[in-house]
């Protein structure tokens, strides 16, 4: 088959993360495997993909990813290849508009269960549309695949899940990032792998600090994005530049992961965040926000606090280090839980449906 997988651009994220995981192991088995940047900005994750010996298609560097002329930019690719697999916004729509002038089959990954979209009445008949073109709307949990049928009333029917996954086997294999732990100086280092986007909340993460003593807890910020100053702004308000550090956007995830002692994800809203499933991996204890995406795969195995309780964050970290039995059981739990998630499975489910829409639409 021949796959061009289209996405915004390689800054860090999920979407992003599961197009650099997925794209080689496709082709591994057999697949011609391309993908299309609308933003072609130099990134980790994108040197990542040619490393891998990716190839990497580009509209540009910088700029606005929903530049119309993009449409037909876009529209001789359409014509190349078996399945076009889009993310995120703009090729979700430009990809749409395209299949009105050519044939072409189309999935996409609905990566998270709201965004900012589902706000906005009027949008309501564009997405309704945009997500008929499409022969395949690929979920990566039940709740973001339950809301998306609950916000388009259950109009498209061709929508189905298939669970992120992470390579397991190179969490469990990777050595902890050293040089950044004996900076710590004893302190228990807390972590959150994430973008700074208004669908995360590290601010509640950074507020609890402001609850527990500053000679004992150390928090790793590791990310970056349109939200970094305000971040830092709130740092400083809090008085912690002693206790908060921000590590920018890395390529050592699993070494860093490895190094702390305590796995948060902050956030207003997820599709299955594979950051998480990636800080259960390294048999770290884990501890999530109490809303859909996180709720499905923490609950059981990690440690769910109310959406935004700064308070009850900080008691939970507190007691995961005052108790080390606690704090085994739930490492155990949470390793457990995300040998469930495994990249290959998905892969296998992402050729499988692939075949499928070939067999019926070519």
């Amino acid at each position: 088959m021949k796959i061009l997988q289209v996405i915004t651009s390689m800054n860090i994220g999920g979407a992003e993360k599961l197009i650099t995981e997925i794209t080689p192991l496709l082709r591994d088995k057999g697949h011609q495997v391309d993908v299309l940047l609308f933003d072609g900005t130099e990134t980790a994750f994108k040197q990542n993909l040619l490393d891998n010996g990716i190839c990497v298609y580009e509209f540009g560097k910088g700029g606005s990813v929903y530049n119309p002329l993009y449409i037909f930019r876009l529209l001789p690719f359409l014509k190349k290849y078996d399945i076009v697999h889009t993310h995120n916004t703009a090729p979700q729509l430009f990809a749409a508009i395209g299949s009105v002038l050519c044939s072409v089959v189309l999935v996409t990954t609905e990566h998270t269960t709201a965004n900012r979209r589902r706000g906005w009445r009027w949008y309501w008949l564009i997405d309704r549309w945009m997500y008929n073109r499409y022969q395949s709307v690929i979920c990566i949990s039940d709740a973001a695949e339950n809301n998306l049928k609950k916000y388009l009333d259950h109009y498209h029917t061709n929508i189905t899940t298939i669970y992120n996954g992470v390579n397991f086997q190179s969490f469990i294999d990777a050595k902890a990032e050293t040089a950044l732990k004996k900076q710590t100086v004893g302190k228990a280092v807390v972590v959150m792998v994430a973008g700074f986007r208004y669908q995360k909340d590290q601010d509640t993460l950074i507020k609890a600090f402001g609850y527990l003593p500053k000679d004992k807890y150390e928090l790793w910020l590791v990310g970056d994005g349109e939200r970094r100053q305000i971040l830092e702004q709130l740092v400083d308000e809090k008085n912690l530049k002693d206790n908060v550090r921000f590590l920018g956007v890395r390529n050592d995830i699993p070494q860093i992961l490895k190094a702390a002692d305590i796995v948060v994800m902050s956030s207003h809203f997820e599709g299955l965040s594979l950051s998480s499933i990636e800080g259960m991996a390294v048999e770290k204890p884990f501890l999530a926000s109490d809303v859909d995406g996180l709720r499905e795969i923490t609950m059981g195995a990690g440690i769910l606090f109310p959406h935004g309780d700064v308070r009850q964050l900080a008691k939970e970290i507190e007691q995961l280090m005052d108790d080390r039995e606690y704090y085994k059981t739930v490492a155990d739990k949470c390793m457990k839980r995300a040998k469930k998630y495994d990249i290959f499975k998905m892969v296998d489910e992402y050729e499988k449906e692939y075949k499928v829409l070939i067999n019926e639409y070519v």
